[in-house]
């Protein structure tokens, strides 16, 4: 019983030790601008820069030196006083606009916009044809109309010698 606690209590204290470490910025200390408002605004812009080595993370979450670069080159741009859309416009047409990480809706992107609604769509159509298509033949087959009966007699009995 003893043991039993142990463990459990040595489960419970890492999993909150995991939960408590959220996600760690890469951003080093040296890099941080003095200005509160400009430092949010450029850790905003690198939130959603993508880090063209690790390519699954953003430029604040990455430790990569290309990162450390896109990140002072940011902060540099704002110090500079340009606009937030000035910068990702810099940014995208020097590395093109894979650095976003939320492409724009753009005709060039609408089949990365829109593919995943018309697989989805074209889904749940299918799904629906092939509900019809198995409750129609659990049916089974209609009767015969009074008029199909007359025409089925009429060919039977010419068959009938």
């Amino acid at each position: 019983m003893l043991l039993r606690q142990s463990v459990l209590a040595l489960v419970l204290s890492l999993l909150a030790g995991i939960s408590a470490t959220g996600p760690l910025n890469a951003v080093q200390p040296d890099e941080v601008l003095q200005d509160p408002a400009l430092e949010a605004r450029a850790r905003d812009l690198s939130a959603g820069l993508r880090c063209l080595v690790c390519q699954n993370q953003s430029i604040d979450d990455s430790d990569a030196p290309l990162a450390k670069d896109l990140r002072v080159l940011v902060r540099e741009r704002l110090t500079a006083g340009d606009s937030d859309q000035e910068i990702i416009d810099f940014v995208v047409a020097r590395y093109g606009e894979f650095v976003l990480l939320k492409p724009r809706f753009s005709p060039h992107n609408w089949l990365l916009w829109l593919a995943t609604p018309l697989v989805l769509a074209a889904g749940l159509t299918a799904i629906l044809f092939a509900h019809r298509r198995r409750r129609l033949s659990a049916e089974g087959p209609k009767p015969l109309s009074a008029n199909e009966k007359r025409h089925l007699k009429r060919l039977v009995g010419d068959l009938e010698p």
